[in-house]
């Protein structure tokens, strides 16, 4: 059954959950000037890997990636499915004992570190547990609560802009490409379209809609930088740990039901999040199940809930997540990468042959 609107929903929410928390820091830290160099290169690069592995997708219908990669053999399958399971892992790792970071600074600073952890894995996993189906319809519903919401406070947040700031426009020095803080915001570029390639045959898709949500998250991409840019000025914006939040802490918006804009803004990202962090069991679930089909899905999401849990409550500040940002990169870019130009190659491959191998 084609599922598209719902894919389409779930694709924006995901990157969504990524794009503003740490995007804004990591592009305001590569460059002084002209960020929207960096936004752009970006946007090209989500747009060329999502084009190759939804074609590749398309070439093999109804298949997900574990089919596609186990019909090119057992050891293909590891070479693959493995950096995509450790990549599913660390994210889940990194992404929630952030979240809870942020959180405990924000508004919960007398919660316990461990309890707001327990809360975001324990919602995921119970999410896990339900299914991709479940999962979809969970974030449709989130959806039609937080975006309309979000779009107000995006759009009343110009109250405190100053367009002096975004000048000058272009950067013609290109140091950004020594950055590190470059490398890690592709974190918002390549982290939330991989589950494309596992909700099939569960869930079908087109791949134009794809393209859609696509287009639809430039916004989104754009605001984040700009609106802490135009608030601040770069100098005072590139000393923030969260410039965009701290920018939307200064909209006034009286008819709100919260006291301040971030409450409800951290709010839906963190709801957001754990619908990420949820699909991101799921496919592993289904990484090790396939592998291992005699341990029932439940006792795998209880495992690794529980394996994450203890690795996000050993990382001790702020500076170790940050280095676990940068050390991640190198198996980011392996799947931002390696993963669509394999599942392309596989795919057409395999298409040609008119059927798939089975596992």
């Amino acid at each position: 059954m084609d599922r598209s609107w719902q894919v389409v929903i779930m694709y924006i929410l995901t990157h969504l959950s990524i794009i503003f928390f740490l995007y804004p820091r990591n592009i305001i830290a590569s460059i002084n000037d002209g960020h929207w160099m960096l936004i752009a290169i970006g946007l090209i690069i989500h747009f060329i890997i999502i084009g190759v592995y939804t074609k590749g997708l398309s070439y093999c219908p109804n298949k997900d990636i574990i089919s596609i990669y186990f019909a090119m053999g057992k050891g293909v399958a590891i070479l693959f499915l493995l950096p995509i399971m450790i990549y599913f892992i660390t994210l889940s790792i990194i992404t929630v004992r952030s979240y809870s970071e942020i959180v405990l600074i924000t508004f919960l600073s007398k919660t316990p570190l461990w309890a707001i952890m327990t809360i975001l894995f324990f919602v995921s996993a119970y999410l896990a547990t339900k299914g991709i189906e479940v999962i979809f319809r969970t974030g449709t519903l989130i959806a039609c609560l937080f975006f309309p919401l979000i779009f107000l406070i995006f759009c009343s947040s110009f109250q405190n802009t100053d367009w002096h700031y975004a000048f000058p426009i272009m950067n013609k020095q290109f140091l950004f490409f020594t950055k590190s803080s470059f490398y890690v915001s592709f974190f918002a570029i390549g982290g939330g379209f991989l589950f494309l390639g596992f909700i099939q045959p569960y869930l079908t898709f087109k791949r134009k809609k794809i393209f859609l949500a696509a287009i639809i998250l430039i916004p989104a991409y754009i605001l984040a930088v700009y609106i802490p840019l135009l608030t601040f000025g770069q100098n005072t914006a590139s000393t923030l740990l969260y410039p965009l939040i701290m920018a939307l802490d200064t909209v006034e918006l009286n008819w709100l039901m919260f006291d301040r804009v971030t409450s409800f803004f951290l709010l839906s990202l963190v709801t957001f999040t754990m619908l990420f962090i949820s699909l991101m069991l799921c496919n592993t679930v289904r990484i090790v199940n396939t592998y291992f089909p005699s341990i029932k899905p439940l006792y795998i999401v209880i495992s690794v809930t529980i394996f994450n849990f203890i690795i996000g409550l050993l990382i001790p500040d702020w500076s170790t997540i940050e280095k676990f940002f940068v050390w991640n990169s190198f198996l980011r870019f392996f799947v931002m990468f390696a993963v669509p130009i394999s599942v392309y190659f596989f795919g057409k491959r395999l298409g040609g042959k008119g059927n798939i191998g089975k596992i």
